[in-house]
């Protein structure tokens, strides 16, 4: 069985992808909050995103990672 390691990129022949333009559901949250997550109980900090993905799963984002990651939809 290979493992591969967290820290480690192996050399490997990578293809690149780019990620689908899926909207999805989110909110900023103002206090700390837990979701109940595909991978258990999960918890959000002040300023961290609540997540809803396209199968109605939830998840907290990270604000730093939502910034770099993420762009807001304007519906209007």
């Amino acid at each position: 069985m290979k493992r591969f390691l967290q820290d480690e990129i192996p050399k490997l022949n990578f293809k690149k992808a780019l990620k689908k333009p899926i909207p999805i559901k989110c909110i900023q949250i103002d206090e700390p909050f837990e979701v109940e997550s595909m991978e258990g109980l999960v918890k959000g900090k002040k300023g961290d995103w609540l997540m809803v993905g396209i199968n109605g799963e939830k998840y907290v984002c990270d604000a730093a990672i939502f910034q770099k990651t993420y762009d807001i939809i304007d519906e209007n």
